[in-house]
């Protein structure tokens, strides 16, 4: 998520306005003050310390790079939002690098932040009607264009109502989540919650071992206030 994608004010469901009418699509260019290198085989294709990373409304950032710093080796096609430069696909190669840090799933977004707060306000969580949780020492996690998502403590969880998953899903700036599962009323299982154990990155290490269940597939009750389930690319 970015300030193009989610609630961000270039995304999808912009959570505040403007004092004007902003065009249907906004571009907007800035110098990366990063040297970004990408590798195949072992063999480092892009390298370059003159990178421009390009917003567009409603899609993530990416990366574009003046001509002479990308291989001929690798497919890429002109950048049209920065003349004299180009773009090189996320998937066209094996590795991306900032500085000497691998870059996972899609460039990071300078202006994307997150932060952990604990929280002493009772959370519930309820599935047609069960409690899955309720915990008073949750931990807030507040992530840029994205709903508030609210990390408990196992102990708290009823864990015989929830089972693990096969999903595994990558973020960006906060590693691999593996995913737990819930029936419906129907008897299909769906993912319910995730959380973030091993492959952690540095922005998840406040709430590693904990779980967090999604707003848009359960009802998440604060401190007795049952909230507004969220339209998100991950509503069921």
């Amino acid at each position: 998520m970015t300030l193009t994608m989610g609630s961000g004010p270039f995304g999808h469901q912009p959570a505040g306005t403007f004092n004007f009418v902003p065009p249907e699509t906004v571009v907007f260019v800035e110098p990366l003050a990063r040297r970004v290198r990408a590798v195949v085989d072992g063999v480092t294709v892009v390298d370059s310390e003159r990178v421009r990373l390009v917003y567009e409304s409603r899609t993530l950032p990416h990366y574009a790079f003046p001509a002479d710093d990308v291989s001929v080796t690798v497919a890429d096609e002109p950048e049209r939002h920065a003349e004299g430069h180009v773009r090189v696909a996320w998937d066209a190669v094996d590795s991306w690098y900032e500085e000497d840090e691998e870059v996972f799933v899609h460039p990071r977004d300078p202006y994307h932040r997150i932060d952990t707060l604990a929280t002493s306000r009772r959370v519930r969580i309820l599935l047609a009607g069960e409690v899955l949780a309720d915990s008073t020492s949750a931990r807030a996690l507040y992530e840029t264009g994205l709903p508030i998502r609210y990390y408990l403590p196992f102990r708290d969880v009823r864990l015989a109502m929830i089972g693990p998953s096969d999903t595994v899903t990558q973020c960006a700036y906060k590693g691999s989540a593996r995913h737990w599962s819930a029936k419906a009323a129907d008897g299909e299982s769906f993912d319910v919650a995730w959380t973030y154990d091993d492959s952690v990155r540095r922005e998840a290490e406040d709430v590693r071992g904990r779980i967090a269940f999604y707003n848009e597939r359960t009802d998440v009750e604060i401190d007795g206030v049952t909230q507004e389930r969220p339209r998100t690319p991950w509503s069921r």
